[in-house]
């Protein structure tokens, strides 16, 4: 399936509070579709948007033509059952900073995704997919950071983006005034294609520089897009966020550059 930016401009005057309307439906997503991917596990904090971000994502990605497979089970990580998918979506997918024992991506299931990215295979990560696995460094740096801190709360946020050519960005406002809890990065990977920031003194904080939130780069042959939104379940069904999903979906696959 072509991704057109249409599909996004009608997400904007179409929404439901599942998913965005396109032209995809799910009888002709399951024809030859590219499947994706939608692993939501978690061993460290859980977040309560998941099951609903679940549900609303793969709405989604069934209306933009894919075809969608959810999964808790981290045994799916192997290297036969990947092979089937496009695209790898790590919703919320936290682990415990201190405890490697919760780290699940381990053994031949880190061979696995490892050999799925070399694949040319894409990769689209959201929110807490920055808080797990610490003590792997190769996923860390393969979601170009992660987590170091947020400020209190959920505080209203204004968004800016500063990169508007990504197939993630091409039909979103300038700016954005949303409300979400506002990751800090550490071992940022300063190479990424920043898309998204906030303006850290819209949530209380001091800092001088706009704080990236939304990025995608090319990494040991894949593509990987990661967003820090995502921490409300409200997110979910705000019509920017879904077309900016759409867009890393496609991306991730490969349909558009």
């Amino acid at each position: 399936m072509k991704f057109a930016g249409t599909l996004l401009i009608a997400a904007f005057a179409s929404v439901t509070a599942l998913g965005i309307g396109s032209s995809a439906t799910p009888a002709a997503a399951a024809v030859g579709a590219k499947r994706v991917l939608l692993y939501s596990g978690s061993t460290g904090y859980r977040h309560e948007s998941i099951e609903p971000g679940v549900a609303a994502l793969k709405a989604l990605a069934t209306r933009e033509g894919f075809s969608v497979d959810a999964s808790e089970d981290p045994n799916i990580f192997n290297a036969d059952q990947l092979k089937k998918y496009a695209v790898i979506v790590f919703l919320s997918t936290t682990t415990k900073p201190a405890d490697t024992s919760t780290e699940w991506l381990v053994g031949e299931r880190r061979e696995a995704l490892q050999s799925f990215v070399h694949a040319g295979k894409g990769v689209v990560a959201i929110h807490a997919a920055a808080d797990s696995h610490y003590h792997w460094p190769w996923f860390v740096q393969m979601i170009g950071g992660c987590f170091e801190r947020h400020p209190r709360g959920t505080p209203t946020g204004v968004l800016t983006v500063i990169d508007a050519a990504h197939p993630s960005t091409r039909t979103l406002p300038k700016t954005i005034t949303h409300v979400d809890e506002w990751y800090y990065f550490k071992d940022f990977d300063p190479r990424v294609r920043v898309l998204v920031t906030v303006d850290p003194g819209s949530i209380g904080e001091t800092d001088a520089n706009p704080n990236p939130m939304s990025w995608a780069h090319e990494f040991e042959g894949g593509r990987v897009f990661y967003t820090g939104l995502g921490h409300t379940v409200e997110t979910f069904r705000e019509a920017f966020f879904q077309a900016h999903i759409a867009g890393a979906l496609h991306w991730a696959a490969g349909d558009v550059k």
